[in-house]
């Protein structure tokens, strides 16, 4: 079994993304919602199974709540976890670009 963990940083103005909802899809149809902490970051404390999961970060409410505009209603990334380790999805976020790597 595995964890999971997010980061989540508004490179526009250089600060976390607090408040973001964020929703773990598991392989086997389940999910786990979650929200983005003062820091920027969620965790699900518990034992995930290895496959195919999706984790889909809500950035079109999130930057409404601004009122902000964004290209990006939401943001989905696919990724595998295996079996016995902890997976770090980090997300780097502006209006309209984004990128994501393999934390720690």
């Amino acid at each position: 079994m595995s964890s999971f963990s997010t980061h989540v940083l508004d490179a526009a103005l250089g600060r976390p993304a607090a408040g973001m909802e964020v929703l773990l899809s598991l392989a086997d149809g389940s999910t786990r919602p979650g929200r983005t902490d003062d820091d920027g970051r969620a965790r699900v404390d518990a034992d995930l199974p290895a496959g195919v999961h999706t984790v889909r970060f809500e950035t079109g409410t999130w930057f409404a709540g601004q009122r902000r505009t964004t290209f990006y209603p939401a943001v989905t990334v696919t990724f595998t976890m295996t079996d016995g380790e902890h997976h770090h999805v980090a997300l780097v976020l502006s209006p309209f670009s984004y990128t994501t790597y393999r934390g720690t």
